[in-house]
């Protein structure tokens, strides 16, 4: 095989890496799926796998074609500049796993106050218009529930809003704040 067409497949290789990695990267990050979670520890080793391979024939090409050698090194550069963005987006994926995105919505007549969410971490909206929502990052600690504290015309209502979390276990849901008080995990 020629040094262009091991140039040309360490590119592209890097690039098809990069991209399939970024597009489930996303969908995880914006829904928070488990399956794709799965599905990126899948693609990360088997990426990983082939990129290897691949890194390893231009590296040894590089050693016997010294006219194109600086090509080639370049080449295997840009390969392994998808390390680091790897590893960013395990970082993130960790905080997202351990942090619970919850868009609390007023569905409720009255302006809500004092709106206090607490369990795990504790948070606070100063308000909620009618039908304003409002999205909520709150750390897993460990093992706890979440409730929500507010006041809708001057009485003081809870409602649970996770009655079980975990660490690594971190989800985006939503919760609509009317009074009804719903277990839903």
């Amino acid at each position: 095989m020629t040094s262009k067409k091991h140039i040309s497949i360490g590119k592209t290789t890097a690039l098809i890496s990069l991209i399939i990695g970024m597009l489930i990267f996303g969908m995880y990050y914006f829904t928070a799926n488990a399956e794709l979670l799965f599905l990126g520890y899948g693609f990360v080793i088997l990426a990983g796998i082939i990129n290897l391979i691949i890194l390893i024939g231009i590296l040894l090409k590089a050693q016997t074609d010294k006219a194109n050698r600086k090509q080639l090194l370049k080449t295997g550069g840009i390969m392994l500049l998808n390390i680091p963005v790897m590893f960013g987006c395990i970082w993130i994926a960790m905080i997202v796993l351990g942090n619970m995105r919850i868009t609390f919505t007023n569905g409720t007549q009255n302006k809500l106050t004092e709106i206090k969410i607490f369990g795990c971490e504790t948070e606070q909206i100063a308000e909620l218009e009618p039908n304003e929502s409002k999205t909520v990052w709150i750390g897993i600690t460990g093992d706890c529930s979440i409730s929500v504290e507010y006041k809708e015309n001057g009485t003081k209502k809870t409602e649970t809003v996770a009655g079980y979390v975990t660490t690594g276990g971190g989800q985006k849901m939503k919760h609509k704040i009317n009074g009804k008080d719903k277990d839903i995990l």
